[in-house]
């Protein structure tokens, strides 16, 4: 398995991007090479201190990167030997299997749409985010990548989504549900009303669907209910993720601050250590590792701009079991449902 990685993205690059990758290399023999897409003369000093197997490990030099705050379909055009764009060429022609950033996330879209194209029979690509649930995991689709599809594109979302749940994390017969205002099918926007719409027609049609349609569902359903595929648009759905980020860290400063608060509170955390270790790993986007970009025709995983070294382990360890576990050649015979 080769996979190319943009060694210049994110908010510690390139640092913590080799760093990952050696955990990587460490962690998983059938990674035979990793590519590291960057400026060579940060990466080479890093590879040497952190003792990188050189027989799997190729360097591709580049000067040119999209920073965090510039337009993704800008830089696209203007910065045409910009890492992310090297790296999603390589997977283009391949020469990975695979493309890993932690940097900006219009350029890694930008480049997976224009580049690898979307699949058969998917018209929107879309990020899927896997967030923590009360019975396990629920994806958010779409997490940024289609902020006004259309209300077709969320039953497309609905399939590639169910065979994500499926292939990566065993669930036969996912739960997916409409992010609205209420469950009531007169509840939300047009949009959500014609989504809704469409995705009964289909299960009407009695087709042996990759997924069970709850019908509409509430913010609060991620979090506590039993679905594990949510639909929303992509403006929405970055709205709902970096909110549920937030929160996630204001809780967590809030925590440490009751429990500083004076000698027996400090008692009671040190009592209940290991319960907020174990709810911090059940809630780790680094555990993770990143987002995969669906319905693009090639393995995209867009990890976050503060990604640490073991959260990029992990999404590097994310696109190799996306590519093993054939979702995207899933992806393409089960859209045929909608063309029958």
């Amino acid at each position: 398995m080769k996979i190319a990685i943009d060694a210049m993205g994110g908010d510690y690059a390139p640092q913590v991007v080799v760093e990952g990758g050696k955990m990587a290399l460490d962690a998983y023999p059938q990674l035979s090479q990793l590519i590291l897409v960057g400026d060579e003369n940060q990466i080479n000093p890093l590879v040497k201190e952190h003792n990188l197997p050189t027989d799997r490990i190729e360097i591709v030099h580049t000067d040119e990167m999209v920073e965090m705050h510039e337009s993704g379909a800008k830089m696209l055009r203007k910065k045409k030997k910009a890492s992310i764009t090297l790296a999603t060429d390589l997977v283009k022609k391949g020469a990975a299997d695979a493309i890993v950033g932690a940097g900006n996330t219009g350029a890694a879209v930008a480049n997976a749409t224009i580049k690898f194209r979307t699949l058969p029979g998917v018209s929107k690509a879309a990020i899927g985010s896997t967030m923590p649930n009360q019975f396990g995991k629920c994806l958010l689709m779409d997490a940024g990548a289609n902020p006004d599809p259309r209300p077709e594109n969320l039953v497309e979302s609905a399939i590639m989504g169910a065979i994500y749940m499926k292939n990566i994390y065993g669930i036969e017969k996912p739960k997916v549900g409409i992010m609205s205002n209420g469950e009531e099918e007169e509840k939300g926007t047009d949009f959500t009303r014609e989504a809704h719409r469409l995705m009964k027609e289909l299960v009407a049609t009695g087709k042996d669907l990759p997924f069970e349609y709850l019908g509409n569902i509430e913010g609060r359903d991620i979090f506590i209910s039993d679905v594990q595929v949510c639909l929303t648009d992509g403006f929405t759905g970055n709205v709902i993720l970096k909110t549920a980020e937030g929160m996630a860290k204001g809780i967590s400063g809030w925590i440490r601050e009751e429990y500083n608060a004076n000698i027996f509170s400090k008692i009671a955390g040190l009592l209940s250590k290991p319960v907020f270790a174990r709810l911090k790993d059940r809630t780790s986007h680094e555990k993770v590792g990143g987002s995969v970009l669906l319905g693009v025709n090639g393995i995209c995983v867009i990890g976050h701009g503060s990604s640490t070294p073991f959260a990029i382990q992990n999404a590097i360890r994310l696109a190799m079991e996306t590519v093993q576990n054939q979702v995207n050649p899933d992806i393409i015979e089960a859209m045929k449902l909608l063309e029958e």
